[in-house]
């Protein structure tokens, strides 16, 4: 995704590497001179929400869960607990496309390392009976989760820069920045206020737009694998697994969603690249405050019940639900 900066007041920018990825805070200082300071203190909570949400570190909370929530059950802060109980939800909701427990899968085909491979068929096997949101056990009075059987894995790679966005944005919030665009990278993004031009980019061509929009109080996803993948005997596999075959998802190029929420824009933006056009669709029907621009392969094109279909050379956009706010 990229953005267009206003012409209307000079634009400040603050920015820190958080999540291996630039994230990145703009407001207009005229507007908002403690925005600065703000800024800092929003980056601040986004890393810590790094340190609380990784699997690389020896001292976080989740690594400590992945270790020990098999032997009994491990009590949370209310800020995770009930992230993992909206994780869960998702993957109730989206026939389990999109599920935190699939870590075993994502250090199997390489991608923990980013050096993806072809899993042999044990390990792969192995990798699927320890992937399953069923296996998470949630006590809602306690607030402690246990693991009904030993190997499963907690992963936030679906949901963290999107968690992080939220979770940082209330600092921002409390020194009264109320217009602000907050960036996780270049797939997630958090807009504050009205009228944030951005760009969807195109699959195929860098450089070039797909669509433009203006982003009013939003928050936007893009999942894709343009830039995490690998191949192996002349076929592409996506760094995106499906949790329910254990493989790498096929047959989508880019799923961009609209979401109240940066978390719930990340998740469901795995969820649609894994279901395709159409699930995303029947779910989008259900759904009136999610939106989501879906390219697809040219031979992939769906028989649509819901949304707009535009053909673009080799490939097809589908846009689902009608509060996409667009230009041009």
């Amino acid at each position: 995704m990229t953005w267009h900066p206003p012409e209307e007041s000079a634009l400040l920018a603050v920015r820190r590497r958080v999540m291996n990825d630039d994230f990145e805070v703009s407001f207009f200082h005229r507007d908002f001179p403690q925005g600065t300071e703000a800024a800092l203190n929003a980056l601040d909570e986004a890393e810590r929400i790094e340190w609380l949400l990784s699997v690389f570190r020896l001292d976080s909370p989740i690594q400590y869960v992945n270790l020990t929530a098999h032997e009994s059950p491990v009590r949370l802060d209310k800020e995770l607990f009930d992230l993992i109980v909206l994780c869960v939800r998702l993957a109730e909701e989206t026939d389990g496309a999109v599920d935190i427990t699939s870590g075993a899968l994502w250090k199997t085909w390489g991608f923990a390392k980013r050096q993806g491979q072809i899993p042999n068929a044990d390990d792969l096997c192995r990798a699927r009976e320890q992937t399953g949101y069923q296996f998470l056990e949630l006590d809602e009075t306690e607030k402690t989760i246990r693991f009904k059987k030993q190997g499963i894995e907690l992963n936030f790679g679906c949901v963290g820069k999107g968690f992080a966005l939220d979770i940082a944005a209330e600092k921002l919030r409390e020194l009264d920045v109320r217009r602000f665009l907050f960036y996780g990278g270049l797939s997630s993004m958090l807009a504050s206020g009205t009228d944030w031009k951005i760009g969807i980019a195109h699959p195929h061509r860098p450089g070039q737009r797909l669509r433009e929009l203006t982003l009013n109080n939003v928050a936007v996803s893009t999942s894709g694998s343009q830039k995490q993948f690998f191949r192996h005997g002349g076929k592409r596999y996506s760094h995106l697994i499906d949790p329910r075959s254990g493989q790498p998802a096929e047959g989508v190029l880019t799923a961009t969603v609209l979401a109240p929420t940066a978390t719930l824009a990340e998740l469901l933006s795995t969820a649609f690249f894994i279901l395709g056009a159409k699930k995303a669709a029947d779910y989008c029907s259900q759904h009136p405050e999610i939106s989501a621009i879906i390219t697809i392969p040219r031979e992939n094109e769906p028989d649509l019940r819901f949304g707009t279909l535009e053909r673009l050379e080799n490939l097809c956009v589908v846009e689902l639900n009608n509060n996409l706010a667009r230009e041009g």
